[in-house]
Order: structure tokens, then sequence, then C-alpha cells
């Protein structure tokens, strides 16, 4: 393992910090993140960049993808989950976190020691974020009934744990584009094999800890379940099972760690070497 010059770290850090500002200032104009979200957007962004541009250039493509099919078809998705998913809208701190945080940290980690293992690792949390972003994104414009991943059971669009056929593919695909990206940004090929099987098993894993751990609530007036604080009629909601402190941004974070993990077994599999 080698490591980088603290100078040259401390510089891209630096750059890095204000080409991601320069983005997410663009991004809060464009309504996509709030103006936390944008913050936490600059803090990820400069993290990245601080082990390489090519650190910076994979986190854009996975951002610019995410924006552009979070817009596609917008008002279809809000009348059919609005009411039940936990956030709409731009997207805040907690959402920007929750998907970039693990590859932030594999950054940063891999601008102060050099390491295949970061690589594989960062592919793999990313690509999970991707898979599950694409798969929620795609499965709420599908026409088919989505059903819990768990039970079988039919299931509202948006229900955390409910899964499509083309909310799979787009998972599958979703972690085929990470690849894709590690590979054009010149990473190792074991990273993007991290990042297919690391993308789609955090996704998977999203799924399966949304349908049986995280927490459901329901609304008393609309008769109806959701996982707002809030219901949109403006009613308080009452717990409804699973663990009360276990959000949707905190299933997130599990699922890119679980990405970033299985990303790092596969790449050792491979015959990657750590060092």
């Amino acid at each position: 393992m080698t490591s980088d010059d603290p100078h040259a770290v401390l510089g891209r850090l630096l750059l890095g910090l204000a080409a991601a500002a320069a983005v997410a200032a663009a991004a809060f104009r464009a309504r996509t993140l709030t103006a936390a979200g944008a913050a936490a957007a600059t803090v990820v962004g400069g993290a990245s960049v601080a082990a390489g541009w090519d650190w910076g250039a994979v986190l854009i493509a996975f951002f610019v993808a995410s924006v552009a099919l979070s817009r596609m078809g917008h008002a279809r998705k809000q009348l059919l989950g609005g009411g039940l998913v936990a956030k709409g809208g731009p997207r805040d701190a907690a959402q920007v976190l929750a998907n970039g945080g693990a590859f932030a940290l594999c950054a940063l980690a891999c601008a102060l020691q050099r390491s295949p293992v970061w690589y594989a690792a960062g592919a793999g949390g990313l690509a999970a974020a991707t898979a599950d972003t694409w798969g929620t994104e795609v499965g709420m414009l599908s026409s088919a009934t989505p059903r819990s991943i768990v039970s079988g059971r039919v299931v509202p669009p948006g229900t955390s744990g409910g899964i499509t056929a083309a909310g799979t593919l787009a998972s599958v695909a979703g972690a085929l584009f990470i690849a894709i990206a590690t590979r054009a940004a010149g990473w190792p090929a074991a990273a993007a094999w991290s990042a297919l099987i690391g993308g789609f098993a955090g996704a998977t894993a999203d799924s399966i800890i949304g349908a049986t751990l995280q927490a459901r609530r329901w609304c008393g007036r609309c008769q109806a379940a959701t996982e707002r604080l809030v219901h949109t009629c403006g009613i308080p909601t009452t717990e409804a099972g699973g663990l009360a402190w276990l959000g949707n941004d905190a299933v997130n974070v599990a699922a890119t760690v679980a990405g970033a993990l299985v990303g790092v077994a596969t790449a050792l599999a491979a015959g990657q070497r750590v060092a």
C-alpha cells in the first residue's frame, strides 16, 4: 500500500470542495437539493475528489443519472406513492449522506492509504445506492403490481420492500452503470465486478430490511399505511410496526455498507490483493 503526498490530498480536497459547491448550488437552484442537502453534497463531493478526480467523476455519474430518473414521471410517482414515502421533493442532507456517505469515507481512506480494497468498497457502496435508486424510480412507474420481497403479498406502490420485475431489472442496470463508470474512470476490473455484485446485493438488502425492520406508520384519518410522521392530510401518524428508529435513510446507510462489504468480498474472491 502507498500513501499520497499530504499536500496533494489537501489540494484536491480544496478544489473538490469548490467544484462540488458549484454543482450543489446548481442543484439547489434546480430544486433537486435542499439547502442542507447542497451543503452535504459539497462535503461528500469534496471528500471524494480528495482521492482523485476519478472518484469525483464516478460520483457525478451517480448524481446526474439519479436526478434524471427521479424527474422521469414525477407527477405519476407523486400520485401513486406521494402519501406513502417518507420524503418527497428535493433531497435533504440525510438522504445525501445516506447514499453517498460510504463512498466519501472510502475515498478519504483511499486518499490516506492507497489500496484496491477502497476502490472495491467505494464501487460496491455507490452501486448499491444507484441500484436502489434506479429500482425505486423505475419500479414506481411500472404497470405491474408490486409485491413484498419477503412475503410475496401485493403492496401499494412505493412501499419499502415492494418489488416489480421492471424495478429489479433497473436495479441490475444501476449496478452495471456504476461498474461501467468505474472502468471508464480507470479503476481496476475487480472494482467493476464489486460494483455489479455488491450493488445488486446492497439493493436487495435494502428491500429485505425495508420489508421487515423499517419503521411503519399509519394515518388514522386516511386509513392508510405510510412512512411519514405527518401524513399528507396534515394529521400526525402512529407507529404500526418495525423499529421506530429505523427510517428509510438508516436503511439506505445499511444498504450502502452491505454493498461495500460485498464489493470487497467480490474483489478478494476475484483474486484482487488488498495491498
